[in-house]
């Protein structure tokens, strides 16, 4: 295989000229022959028992061209940017020159390339130092979620619903005169004050009494998901069987014993403070190492290549795919309740993912700048770690695994780079 290269006009691409020996394309016709031939059904022939030459006169010669072609493209697009030690970052955009049985396959694939990065100021950087400290007002509202937790629900008979309450109730919704699908349910429990549903629905079960039913009217918000709902006046017919009542635990040392180790509740609180404590303080690094990156991001002179940031927002869209996954639903679905194409979606990320980019590729530079690299002792601890963590702590393939290591190792170095911009930065 031979491969010529040549800058375009386009910054941080390249175009690339591959050129493969007759026989390797015509050894790929031949397997794509006999992967294929079982599907020919040739007059004078058994099915899939007709020769090469049988099948390309009935077909035409170009029949396995192109099959025969996508054999070969990937394992020489590989070679050719191994061979050339370039750093793709986007698809190859590919034109076929010459495709020939008994000639020489050639193509042409234009690619973009990593940028080059110059460095601004990184040493140095000024930031206003970040610090969040616990209050007795956050302690207080983790200890009335603790309250939330423990308490129990007491019936209520005596009076009708109040605000706090948890009312169970049927309903049914009606808009145009029509009930509506996702519209009925029976036996649902609503916490009065919550503002679970449609503004204004809440607040006239208040004053209702036990089997009392009422019709509620109410009007669907201008941005309700739904679009046939949207705006619309509606009607729900309710109907209230039983009231509850939320009984909190009193705080004091009895409720610490309950709900802790601790003997009294000023060790449960000073136990929550450090807690709390803890979380403000790497919340505080995160937000100290954000800064610092931002600063560094703003000074670098960079062109990031599109398709570099078309690759960044297509995983981060993968990434959102799996979460909605987990909650049963589809991108598609997904996109439907806010309105909006996949294009809109990704045109509404790409300041991230630009962001994200100029992020990694400045960390890269500071790297490459400090001589900053992660030692084998730092990666086989961190190696076992994540074998820990996964199970694989007796698994020799795993631990042995170059792209892991690779992985870590870049890892490694990028966190040892954070902690060098911070370490460096004047935080006042």
């Amino acid at each position: 295989m031979n491969c010529k290269v040549e800058k375009t006009k386009n910054a941080n691409e390249v175009k690339l000229e591959i050129t493969v020996e007759a026989e390797k394309f015509d050894e790929a016709i031949k397997k794509v022959y006999f992967k294929s031939a079982k599907y020919f059904n040739i007059p004078g022939f058994r099915k899939g028992k007709a020769p090469m030459q049988i099948v390309e006169k009935y077909y035409g010669k170009e029949i396995f061209y192109e099959d025969a072609f996508n054999e070969i493209v990937q394992d020489a697009l590989e070679e050719a940017v191994e061979e050339n030690k370039l750093e793709i970052v986007s698809r190859p955009d590919i034109e076929v020159t010459q495709i020939e049985k008994g000639k020489d396959l050639i193509f042409e694939a234009i690619m973009q390339t990593k940028p080059e990065i110059k460095l601004g100021k990184y040493k140095g950087i000024e930031i206003k130092k970040v610090e969040y400290n616990v209050t007795d007002e956050d302690i207080e509202h983790e200890l009335g979620h603790m309250q939330e937790h423990n308490s129990r629900l007491i019936s209520i008979e005596d009076r009708p619903v109040e605000s706090g309450d948890i009312a169970t109730i049927d309903f049914e919704g009606f808009a145009d005169g029509k009930a509506f699908e996702g519209g009925k349910a029976e036996g649902h429990e609503l916490e009065i004050g919550s503002n679970s549903f449609i503004p204004g629905f809440e607040d006239q079960v208040i004053g209702m009494k036990i089997e009392e039913e009422k019709d509620i009217q109410v009007k669907f918000p201008e941005e309700y998901f739904s679009k046939d709902l949207a705006g619309k006046d509606a009607i729900f017919k309710v109907k209230v069987h039983e009231i509850k009542k939320k009984e909190l635990p009193e705080l004091d040392d009895e409720f610490a014993k309950d709900v802790s180790e601790f003997d009294t509740l000023k060790e449960l609180k000073e136990s929550i403070k450090e807690k709390q404590q803890k979380q403000n303080d790497e919340k505080a690094k995160y937000e100290t190492q954000e800064a610092i990156i931002k600063a560094v991001c703003e000074d670098i002179q960079v062109e990031i290549p599109s398709g570099m940031v078309e690759s960044e927002i297509d995983n981060m869209l993968k990434d959102i795919e799996q979460r909605l996954f987990y909650q049963g639903l589809k991108l598609e679905q997904y996109l439907q309740m806010m309105g909006k194409t996949e294009e809109e979606m990704k045109k509404e990320y790409e300041p991230q993912a630009i962001e994200g980019i100029k992020s990694r590729l400045a960390l890269e530079a500071v790297i490459k700048a400090e001589k900053i690299e992660a030692t084998d002792e730092e990666i086989d601890e961190k190696l076992k770690e994540m074998a820990k963590n996964y199970g694989k702590e007796n698994d020799e393939e795993f631990l042995k695994n170059e792209n892991v290591r690779n992985y870590l190792k870049q890892g490694l170095a990028s966190e040892k780079a954070i902690d060098f911009l911070v370490e460096n930065a004047k935080i006042k």
